[in-house]
C-alpha cells in the first residue's frame, strides 16, 4: 500500500473559480459541432466553464453554406458560464487558427482546454483536464495533459501515466508550456539528429518524422506535429489517460485532413479518473504498450488493402 501510495495521488472535485476556459475549433460541420457541443455541455464544470470557439471561415465558395450553419449552430442558446465567438472573415486553415487561437486564450487565462469539432467529451472528461491542469500546473516538466488513447494494451498501466507522446485530439496547457511552440519547421528539424529522431518516432515505429519533412516541404500544415516536437525538444512530457476519455467522430470521410480510418476506434472509459502520477518520469510500461501498438496499427495485408481502398472510393 505505501508503495501504491507513493506512486498514485488520487483527485479531487476542481473548485468553480479554478476552472480552466475551453476552446473549440470549428470549420464546416454542423452535425459534428453540435454533437461535439452537446457531450461538452453534459460534462460536470460545463455549466460554470467559459468557452471559446474560433469559427475559421470558407476555403471556397462551395463552403460557404456549411460554414454558416457552424456559426447558425454555435449561436444556440448553450448553458456555458459564457460563450465567445470567433468568425474568422477568411480561411486561416486549421493550423493558423489553433496557433492563434490557442496564444489568444493563453494570454487572457494562462491555461486551456482544447478540443476540434469531432470531439465528444465523455461526461467526467472536462474534470479529469481541470484537476491535471491545477495539479501539474508547477511541474515544469509536464508540458501537456491528454485525453485520448488508442486502444492499446492497457494491462501494465494505471488510470493515468507519464510518456513523451503528446496526443493532440483533446488536450490542454499551460501559458508556461504554450511560450515553448516552435513554429518554424526549419529550427525544429535542425535541433535533432539520429538518436532524438529514433527516440521521437518510438524506435520508428510511427510516421512523426515523416510528418515532420512534409511539414518541411508545405505537404501538409500540422500544428499537432510542431507541437509535439516542441515539447519533445524541450524534454517534456505528457499525462495521458490509459483509456480514452474521448471519441473521434471526424475519421469518418468528413475532415478535410482525415480519411476513413480505424485506428482511432477506441473504448471510451465509463468512469472518473480517481488517480494521478506523482513520479513525472516517463512511464516504461506506457512506452511499450505505445510502440507496439504504432508498430501494428496498420494491421495485415488484407485490412491495408481494405482501408487503401475505401479513401480511394471517396
Amino acid at each position: 500500500m505505501q508503495t501504491f501510495l507513493a506512486s498514485f495521488v488520487y483527485s479531487f472535485n476542481t473548485p468553480m473559480e479554478q476552472l480552466s476556459p475551453v476552446i473549440l475549433f470549428a470549420y464546416n460541420r454542423p452535425e459534428h459541432t453540435q454533437r461535439a457541443l452537446e457531450a461538452l455541455e453534459k460534462n460536470v464544470g460545463a455549466a460554470d466553464s467559459i468557452l471559446y470557439v474560433f469559427a475559421d471561415g470558407a476555403k471556397h465558395d462551395g463552403a460557404k453554406q456549411s460554414v454558416q450553419q457552424v456559426r447558425d449552430v454555435l449561436k444556440r442558446a448553450w448553458t456555458f458560464k459564457a460563450v465567445h465567438i470567433i468568425e474568422r472573415d477568411r480561411n486561416w486553415g486549421l493550423a493558423n487558427n489553433v496557433m492563434d487561437g490557442v496564444g489568444q486564450v493563453m494570454k487572457e487565462h494562462g491555461r486551456a482546454i482544447v478540443l476540434e469539432d469531432d470531439v465528444l467529451f465523455a461526461p467526467h472528461t472536462l474534470q479529469y483536464f481541470n484537476e491535471a491542469l491545477i495539479r501539474y500546473e508547477k511541474e515544469e516538466k509536464i508540458m501537456h495533459i491528454g485525453g485520448f488513447m488508442y486502444e492499446l494494451d492497457r494491462s501494465g498501466l494505471d488510470e493515468t501515466f507519464v510518456t513523451r507522446y503528446v496526443a493532440s485530439q483533446a488536450w490542454a496547457t499551460w501559458s508556461r508550456a504554450w511560450q515553448h511552440f516552435e513554429p518554424n519547421i526549419d529550427q525544429i528539424i535542425a535541433q535533432f539528429d539520429d538518436a532524438k529522431i529514433a527516440a521521437f518516432t518510438f524506435d520508428h515505429t510511427m510516421n512523426f518524422w515523416r510528418t515532420i519533412l512534409q511539414q518541411q516541404k508545405a505537404q501538409v500544415d500540422s500544428w499537432a506535429v510542431r507541437w509535439y516536437a516542441s515539447v519533445f525538444l524541450r524534454g517534456g512530457l505528457a499525462i495521458e489517460p490509459s483509456q480514452s476519455l474521448i471519441e473521434n467522430i471526424g475519421h469518418d470521410g468528413s475532415g478535410v485532413h482525415s480519411g476513413i480510418n480505424t485506428m482511432f476506434e477506441t473504448s471510451i472509459r465509463s468512469t472518473p479518473i480517481t488517480r494521478f502520477p506523482l513520479d513525472l518520469t516517463e512511464n516504461p510500461a506506457g512506452y511499450v504498450a505505445l510502440r507496439h501498438f504504432f508498430k501494428h496499427r496498420k494491421g495485415n495485408l488484407f485490412q491495408r488493402a481494405y482501408r487503401f481502398a475505401i479513401n480511394k472510393l471517396r
